[in-house]
């Protein structure tokens, strides 16, 4: 029904010379996620907008932490299925890794749009 009545107005439109209404721009995103499965954070660089919420989700069997490399930030650990949350507000690149598995490394890198 409703699909209907919208159709109905595009046409009523077009029959009085209204031009068709533009799409809607893309909103930007304010969020983005990190996996971490098979020892890994998927994807291992992550390029967001100031203000980006990244939320880091561990998919595998054994805990994992995010830690900045400069110990701006910490997860803790997380278990299987457990998720931790992050925004990053400010631009600049940030490293982390895993404390249990220091071998595991991450960037975001946060930059304005140009």
């Amino acid at each position: 029904m409703k699909l209907r009545f919208l159709s109905f107005l595009a046409a009523a439109a077009l029959i009085v010379g209204l031009p068709p209404a533009a799409p809607a721009a893309p909103m930007a995103s304010t969020a983005a996620t990190v996996h971490i499965v098979n020892f890994k954070f998927v994807p291992a660089t992550l390029t967001v907008a100031p203000g980006t919420t990244v939320t880091f989700i561990n998919d595998d069997q054994e805990p994992h932490t995010v830690t900045a490399t400069n110990h701006s930030f910490d997860s803790e650990g997380l278990d299987t299925n457990q998720k931790w949350a992050r925004a990053f507000g400010k631009a600049g690149t940030f490293a982390y890794f895993c404390e249990m598995h220091p071998y595991m490394h991450g960037i975001v890198t946060v930059k304005a749009a140009q």
